[in-house]
């Protein structure tokens, strides 16, 4: 989980958390980035190269399947509200909702993927946290975790929001289906760029 960020100047001693508004208010005058855990924010932590190869990937993969369909993919600057109003940032998100551009929580997300990042606190946040506060988001179908330390994902997914998930690793040979929005990708599409960079290595 990433670091405790300070609390914002507006803040004072005898307030116990903050507002979803106040948080929007405020990170979007911040230089670095920041999540909500619904009390307060807290710092994102950085990646490595490993891990912006990844996101490049799969961005790409997504952006080639779903450009001229009904349904978009999002990155990582838009927002996921989840439990007690906590905000969000996956790697990538699908949708295929309606939504305004100044919209700073998008709705009816219906995919989420995240890119691990070398940090035990990220990992952690990746695999306990995010796996309940995506599973509390009802629209939320399918949750992708896509390694970067092995050709690996882990997807977790569902067929109604009130089953729990059921989880499926999928290896260098396989296929990820997304039958939500009726595409496939296979898994070293993914990693195109991880493995070019090792293979340069």
């Amino acid at each position: 989980m990433p670091s405790r960020a300070k609390r914002c100047p507006m803040d004072n001693a005898l307030r116990k958390s903050w507002t979803q508004e106040e948080f929007f208010n405020w990170a979007q005058g911040q230089e670095s980035r920041y999540e909500f855990d619904g009390f307060e924010p807290v710092a994102m932590t950085g990646g490595n190269a490993g891990h912006a190869l990844g996101i490049r990937g799969l961005h790409r993969a997504l952006d080639a399947r779903l450009r001229q369909g009904p349904c978009q993919f999002l990155g990582s600057e838009a927002g996921v509200e989840t439990i007690n109003k906590a905000v969000r940032y996956p790697d990538a998100l699908i949708t295929c909702s309606k939504f305004n551009r100044t919209d700073l929580a998008i709705p009816g997300i219906i995919v989420v993927f995240e890119v691990t990042s070398p940090s035990p606190s990220s990992i952690r946040a990746d695999r306990i946290e995010k796996v309940a506060e995506y599973a509390a988001v009802p629209s939320i179908l399918r949750y992708v975790i896509v390694e970067t330390s092995k050709i690996e994902l882990t997807v977790l997914e569902r067929t109604h929001s009130d089953e729990p998930w059921r989880t499926t690793i999928l290896t260098k040979e396989a296929i990820l289906q997304i039958p939500e929005v009726d595409i496939e990708i296979p898994v070293t599409e993914i990693y195109e760029d991880i493995i070019a960079s090792d293979a340069r290595g």
